[in-house]
């Protein structure tokens, strides 16, 4: 469920669970963060994942906004094929370090930050996100990409620190 409707509350709950991810992320040394779990899916793979589902959200906007179609969630894609696509992701990002999958997230962080700073409420709530073909309003859209995936991935950390202590 949507934590925020107006921009500040946007920016407020993503900076919020940014921090709280990030602080994880710092605990978290190499050799841990490259460990498969039983899914087959590491702590890197989970930042990556993140970190390229912003830049997924960013080009969803840009494409509508300039009237070109926009592929949900990517060309060649279903929503019903996550799994897929995930699973592609993670042999594209195969040979990212850990340092770089967390750089590629606090960059990417930063994008889109930079991203619902430029926006007014009305642009981010104000109605359907151009080329989305759902309700969804451009602010929710950045809440999904930025703190829900937050929020995910420091649960999805928290649980492999306390496996890894038992």
């Amino acid at each position: 469920m949507p934590a925020a409707t107006t921009k500040h509350d946007l920016i407020e709950v993503t900076d919020k669970e940014f921090a709280k991810l990030d602080k994880l992320i710092d605990t978290i040394d190499a050799e841990f963060a490259l460990q498969l779990d039983e899914d087959d899916t590491s702590i890197k793979d989970v930042i990556g994942h993140r970190a390229h589902w912003i830049e997924l959200f960013l080009g969803w906007y840009h494409d509508g906004m300039a009237g070109k179609e926009v592929y949900f969630p990517a060309k060649g894609y279903k929503w019903s094929e996550l799994k897929r696509y995930n699973s592609e992701l993670r042999k594209q990002q195969a040979q990212l370090s850990w340092a770089d999958a967390v750089a590629l997230l606090r960059t990417n962080h930063e994008k889109i930050r930079q991203f619902m700073a430029a926006h007014s409420d009305k642009e981010l709530y104000g109605g359907p996100m151009k080329g989305a073909n759902n309700d969804w309003t451009p602010g929710r859209w950045a809440e999904a990409a930025g703190p829900s995936h937050y929020r995910s991935a420091a649960k999805y950390l928290r649980a492999r620190i306390r496996a890894a202590k038992s």
